[in-house]
């Protein structure tokens, strides 16, 4: 097996201050160079590292809303941050509770087919779970084969339904 095939060994935690430049670096990357997230980007309005850089300070000072998940490996002695997500909270009528909105899951390149985004979305589950909440929901550029089948093997299950946006 290759080294870029092998699985490594991730830990888990919400972005705090000190870490905040470790998400901006990852959450970043994506934002500006994912060709599906670009496809979309336009209707979701997408304002930049600026507005990013707001996003990042607005989880910090409101961690009731959500928070940044952080994935993390250690080598040689050395902790770097490898993959990272966005989770914001929201209360679900047909849930009947609080349920979890993932966006912008990322993995850092050279990380990606290691194992980095199932520990993070597992890890990140059991922590979600254990705040009592009841679902996850995300969305997939119709295009995006490999996340697809990446959420699938997650279990995430497709809604039929189409995810829209309005700009206010």
């Amino acid at each position: 097996m290759s080294a870029a095939a092998q699985a490594v060994a991730i830990a888990c935690e919400p972005m705090t201050g000190a870490t905040l430049a470790e998400a901006r670096t990852i959450l970043g990357a994506f934002l500006s160079g994912d060709e599906h997230y670009l496809a979309s980007s336009a209707a979701y309005g997408d304002g930049g590292h600026g507005a990013l850089d707001r996003a990042l300070a607005l989880f910090i000072a409101r961690p009731d809303l959500g928070f940044v998940w952080i994935a993390w490996t250690v080598e040689g002695g050395r902790r770097t941050a490898v993959g990272a997500c966005v989770v914001c909270r929201a209360i679900s009528t047909s849930r009947g509770g609080i349920v979890a909105k993932l966006d912008d899951v990322a993995v850092r390149d050279g990380w990606q087919g290691r194992g980095v985004g199932s520990a993070m979305l597992g890890a990140l589950a059991d922590r979600l779970r254990a705040e009592g909440v009841m679902r996850i929901d995300s969305a997939c550029h119709r295009d995006n084969a490999g996340a697809w089948r990446f959420y699938e093997r997650m279990g995430f299950r497709p809604l039929d339904e189409e995810r829209i946006a309005k700009l206010i």
